[in-house]
């Protein structure tokens, strides 16, 4: 299913927990700089505020940002010296989320150990798995086992979509292994 994700004006930067906390503790700073440089470009943009994010910093603008204003806003942010710009990824646009179920993942998957499938271990089960490449995480996976006495679990999750759910109906249905098992999205 698709729901209405935020408005076309926030600027949504992926990156890992560290550097959002470092980013966020200059964040006025930030905003006033972000600005100069877009005003420096002769850009009708002007970033509003900056709030934090399950999975990264969102950029709040007055209007809709233009390719150009979003390679501004990266590159001050990837330069910004405080944060570790290996650990930001490609900064977008909203877009609509798509809610999607993988089904009949184990749900103690290391094997003999009573170590549960966590959130962690699905982001990084998607990003090991080509079928995902052109998927983007809205927010943090959650982990529902079946049963008390199962040993199965179902995911739930959210990507970023396009108006028609292109990208979660190219999901449906595929197939890919987690270890030896096959698992059904």
């Amino acid at each position: 299913m698709t729901t209405k994700g935020p408005s076309r004006k926030h600027v949504i930067i992926p990156m890992s927990n560290d550097n959002i906390v470092k980013f966020m503790r200059n964040s006025l700073t930030h905003i006033a700089n972000i600005n100069r440089a877009l005003r420096n470009l002769k850009s009708e943009i002007l970033v509003d505020f900056i709030h934090s994010d399950p999975l990264g910093i969102m950029v709040v603008t007055n209007k809709v940002s233009l390719q150009s204003d979003l390679q501004i806003i990266e590159h001050y942010i990837k330069n910004s010296g405080n944060i570790n710009a290996l650990q930001v990824e490609v900064l977008h646009l909203p877009q609509l989320k798509s809610y999607l179920k993988i089904i009949d993942i184990p749900f103690f998957p290391h094997g003999n150990s009573q170590d549960q499938l966590t959130p962690d271990d699905v982001k990084t089960i998607i990003k090991q798995n080509q079928i995902f490449n052109n998927v983007t995480l809205a927010s943090k996976p959650q982990v529902i086992k079946v049963s008390p006495k199962s040993n199965m679990s179902i995911v739930w999750f959210d990507i970023w979509d396009v108006q028609s759910g292109s990208r979660a109906k190219s999901l449906i249905n595929h197939c890919f292994n987690v270890g030896r098992y096959i698992i059904t999205i």
